[in-house]
């Protein structure tokens, strides 16, 4: 390479590092023309190289829809699975740049069933590009789509009407559809709402107006996205680094890594360390091996600092005099997205910047309507829904609201299983009252109350299906261990059905809070130095986890009454499994409803091959 050819690269780089660079996707209902007019961008802008035009060209003669013409919808469909179909299944990111400004483009699929993947490309977006197909006007999907852009903070958006050619051009077609969309989106905190009418497929008002549009004034697609100003809020916020990792190479330096979520930061400025409180000042900046004067909103840094701190993986350091709050109960918007739907009570995953704790959707104050974002009462959140929920969390979090900062006000939940990511939520504010409410000291405690009873407290957690035999064994255990002087209570799935729990049916949401409360009171029980028998089918091993987790370790002890469902159903004297049969009662776990058996319970019992005396004698043989 020579010199002149070095220097022209270097000051091309040098140029492209000082632009802005801007994060849009272009979203709405399936086949609107997204992935063509990506296409169309990245062909304009000259974002092709050679090779991948010739590979294009070959693509389109085996994949392409628009005969022998170039199918520019391939540059971003690149999955097997969208070129068979001609659809967006994935996210597809792509990179181009103008004289003005770089840009990162997520064409995000329209079909409903992959609207997390929508929701995943909007959650980093500054702008959106919203389709709607002139032939077609405003769909569900558009409106879906377009609440799930507000609700990600999405501020800046563009209402492309594509496909005009397919209407002629038609002003009064595209006006309609303005004032239709316009009226729908008149509650969403848009700062900037610009209608384009364009035809990807042909080009026009794509980089320039179109003389087939001489009725439209506005800029082209290009020439908006070129000029309009997006404001990110966090760059004049103070000072916001979640801690991602601790850097200790040696003995001498001792480094808080992490990506700045807001503010910039100098040596020598006055930081909090939150959760915990404790102040200190910023030593030095590093970007990379660099020391550096100053960082600002979204470098990645780390920082030393002038006093040894405890600080690790999940704080937050942050201006000392304007820190966040700190809360372990919030409102928040949710938008679920596994095909499982949501039930309150379950406990997940929940993952805040670089923080991670378990969480409880406590209650669902309402699911909102997609297409009139009327409010509407729901017990559980399916695929797709959209609600405003209670959220309750294991530790506090240090956080802001969603609208002032997206790294610390948005927040993702995943299945304790699966490890499945199952909703993405934003929070609104924090709930005070959970602020004002602490554990009242006692003279007394679970050993002392323990002692005078002479006996380890325990909860021994019975689960199998109905008939199994749960009941009849804890009964038996029961009065052994009464027999032997042991203090006991035996908390029983229908007795409890008959007060404390007599307001649940046996939906899966009711099931989980039916378990919910009965492991709290079981491990008041304990605290009071009780060994507490529970009996109750306890289908899912999301809720027995749950259980399990109020108890300190050896203080929970799970019997698996392994009973055939065939088994089962001979013992049935109240004909409660011909029912479910017949569909006259619905839930019936084993027949309607799942039975999760547990992976590894500290003691299983085979009551086809013995009595229900031998069990409990061999469980009360485990017990020590």
């Amino acid at each position: 390479m020579d010199t002149l050819q070095a220097l022209d690269i270097a000051t091309f780089l040098d140029t492209q590092r000082h632009k802005d660079t801007v994060r849009f996707i272009t979203c709405g209902s399936v086949d609107d023309g997204k992935s063509t007019l990506i296409g169309r961008l990245l062909f304009e802008s000259k974002a092709i190289f050679d090779d991948q035009l010739a590979s294009l060209e070959a693509d389109s003669r085996q994949y392409g829809t628009q005969g022998e013409r170039v199918d520019l919808a391939l540059l971003v469909d690149g999955l097997q699975a969208e070129r068979e179909q001609g659809i967006t299944i994935d996210v597809a990111y792509r990179f181009f740049a103008t004289d003005r400004r770089r840009y990162i483009v997520a064409d995000t699929p329209g079909h409903e069933q992959y609207t997390r993947n929508m929701a995943t490309g909007a959650s980093t977006a500054d702008l959106a590009v919203i389709l709607i197909d002139a032939r077609k006007g405003v769909l569900t999907q558009t409106r879906r789509h377009s609440r799930i852009a507000a609700m990600m903070g999405i501020r800046y958006v563009v209402l492309a009407i594509n496909k005009m050619d397919l209407v002629g051009f038609s002003e009064a077609t595209f006006n309609e559809i303005v004032a239709d969309y316009r009226q729908f989106a008149a509650g969403f905190d848009f700062h900037d709402l610009q209608a384009i009418p364009l035809s990807g497929l042909e080009g026009d008002n794509v980089l320039q107006a179109s003389p087939l549009t001489p009725w439209y004034s506005g800029p082209s697609l290009m020439q908006y996205l070129d000029t309009v100003e997006i404001r990110d809020p966090r760059e004049r916020g103070a000072l916001r680094l979640p801690v991602q990792w601790v850097n200790r190479p040696n003995l001498d330096f001792r480094g808080f890594c992490g990506r700045l979520a807001g503010g910039s930061v100098r040596p020598g400025d006055a930081v909090r360390v939150l959760p915990s409180g404790v102040q200190t000042r910023v030593k030095a900046v590093y970007a990379g091996f660099e020391e550096v004067a100053q960082a600002s909103t979204g470098d990645a840094i780390t920082l030393t600092l002038t006093d040894e701190v405890d600080a690790s993986r999940g704080d937050v350091l942050v201006a000392a005099d304007l820190p966040p709050e700190v809360a372990d109960q919030f409102e928040a918007r949710l938008l679920w997205m596994s095909e499982h739907a949501m039930a309150p009570g379950r406990q997940y995953l929940l993952k805040l910047a670089t923080k991670e704790v378990t969480a409880t959707v406590t209650e669902i104050k309402y699911r909102v309507d997609v297409n009139t974002g009327a409010h509407l009462a729901a017990k559980t959140l399916a695929l797709n829904g959209i609600a405003t929920v209670s959220l309750s969390t294991s530790a506090p979090l240090v956080f802001e609201p969603y609208q002032v900062n997206r790294s610390l006000g948005s927040f993702i939940l995943i299945d304790k299983l699966t490890f499945e990511t199952v909703g993405a939520g934003m929070i609104e504010f924090a709930l005070r009252r959970a602020s004002n409410i602490h554990w009242q000291a006692l003279e007394l405690n679970k050993a002392t109350r323990a002692a005078q009873k002479h006996q380890a407290p325990k909860c021994i957690w019975f689960t199998g299906l109905s008939g199994s035999g749960k009941s009849t064994i804890a009964n038996l255990l029961e009065k052994r261990m009464h027999a032997e002087g042991k203090h006991t209570y035996l908390l029983d799935g229908d007795n409890v059905r008959h007060g404390l729990n007599r307001d649940l049916g046996f939906t899966e949401a009711d099931r989980v809070e039916n378990i919910r409360r009965v492991a709290e009171v079981a491990k008041l029980m304990v605290d009071a130095g009780l060994v507490v028998l529970v009996s109750f089918i306890s289908p899912f091993r999301s809720e027995r986890r749950m259980a399990r987790e109020l108890f300190a370790e050896c203080e929970f002890v799970e019997v698996f009454v392994d009973t055939p469902i065939e088994e089962c159903e001979k013992r049935d004297v109240k004909g409660l499994y011909a029912k479910a049969r017949k569909g006259d009662l619905k839930n019936f776990t084993g027949i309607d409803s799942p039975y999760e058996a547990p992976d590894a319970p500290e003691i299983r019992v085979l009551t086809t091959q013995h009595t229900a005396e031998v069990c409990a004698e061999q469980i009360l043989k485990s017990l020590g």
